[in-house]
Order: C-alpha cells, then sequence, then structure tokens
C-alpha cells in the first residue's frame, strides 16, 4: 500500500497555520474528519494525544509521525501537514519539527502500522523530504507518496 493510499490529497496541508503540536494535531486532525466523516473528531484527537503523551513522535530532525489508535474500525487515515516556519513540539533535538505525517489507525490495523511507519522513513531517508518542499501543492506531494509502498 502506497503513502498515498493512506494521505488523500484533501489531507495534504502544505502551509499548516498552526504553531504548537496541538495546535497542528487539531488542524490536521480536522482535514482527516472532512475526507472520513465517520471518525470523530474528538475520539481521533484524543488518540493521537495519548500516544504523543507516552512518548514524543519526533523521528528525525524536523519530522514527526503523531499517531493513534481509534477503536472500532480497521482502516488506516493520515494528514500530512508542512510548516515553512516551524512547530514547537518538543523533539528530542530541542529544534521545530516542519513536517507532521498524523496517522489514524483502526485497532485492526495494528500490524500494518508498522510498515506504514516504514514507508514514512524511507521517504524520510531518501529525497523525498526536499521532494516534498519542493511540490506545487497538494496534488504533487500525492504524486510523490504514491513512489513510498
Amino acid at each position: 500500500m502506497p503513502l498515498s493510499d493512506i494521505f488523500d490529497k484533501r489531507t495534504i496541508k502544505p502551509n499548516l497555520a498552526g504553531k504548537t503540536k496541538e495546535d497542528v494535531f487539531g488542524e490536521l486532525i480536522e482535514a482527516v474528519i472532512a475526507v472520513h466523516p465517520l471518525l470523530d473528531r474528538d475520539i481521533s484527537l484524543r488518540a493521537i494525544q495519548d500516544r504523543e503523551n507516552k512518548l514524543n513522535t519526533s523521528v528525525a530532525p524536523g519530522v514527526a509521525v503523531p499517531h493513534g489508535y481509534y477503536p472500532g474500525t480497521d482502516g488506516i487515515f493520515g494528514a500530512l501537514g508542512l510548516s515553512e516556519a516551524g512547530i514547537e513540539y518538543g523533539a528530542f533535538d530541542e529544534k521545530p519539527v516542519h513536517c507532521v505525517f498524523l496517522i489514524v489507525m483502526g485497532d485492526a490495523s495494528r500490524e500494518k502500522h508498522l510498515r506504514v511507519l516504514n514507508r514514512v522513513m524511507s521517504l524520510i531517508n531518501s529525497n523525498g523530504l526536499e521532494l516534498l518542499w519542493k511540490a506545487g501543492g497538494p496534488e504533487e506531494i500525492h504524486r510523490i507518496l504514491s513512489r513510498f509502498h
């Protein structure tokens, strides 16, 4: 499954407004809910925040992958946000985060989430981040994500 199956064009936000991770979580959850209205905003947000409270999800310099489990569903739903200014995230390197891959997963998708995280790491470890920043908008970013499967 390519990353483009998880991150719908409509959930790609190349210009995040939020300056804190809490603001960004809300902004990206709203994007997910707009595309997947059967998901509940509060349950989704709580799942992300609960996971983040256990361990910070910054995974590389400037990149975070907040994720959480949504009970009663088996899908994997994502939103991708970019922030040129950076987000105060509490990252391990104490630097701002500029790229956020938010993922809401159903309980039945627990085994799949490692594969999804692996694909995100493949993008990070290649020239994928550079390509995302050079992209002309959500559709081009979506095409870039389709390369990672």
